[in-house]
């Protein structure tokens, strides 16, 4: 299994839970432009990826990257590029 994956999965999930959406969700739907997650879910997310990963998102932050589990995993691989990881 994708470990990375799975903790922004699972991550994604206690979001939703903590905000009483207990829709599925899949790596493709939309969480912040559907109006599933608020600005401080996404604040937490990113704060996640720094911690969790390592990762300094400065340079290559963008909400709209944090929309769906695919597009956060893609801006996880944007990162490590950019940090030489």
């Amino acid at each position: 299994m994708d470990e990375p994956r799975e903790a922004i999965r699972q991550l994604v999930r206690q979001i939703l839970e903590r905000n009483d959406d207990t829709r599925g969700f899949t790596d493709t739907d939309s969480l912040i432009f559907s109006g599933r997650f608020q600005s401080l879910d996404v604040l937490e997310v990113a704060l996640f990826i720094e911690s969790h990963f390592g990762l300094d998102l400065t340079e290559v932050f963008d909400q709209s990257r944090l929309d769906s589990v695919e597009e956060i995993m893609n801006l996880i691989g944007s990162a490590r590029s950019s940090s030489g990881g």
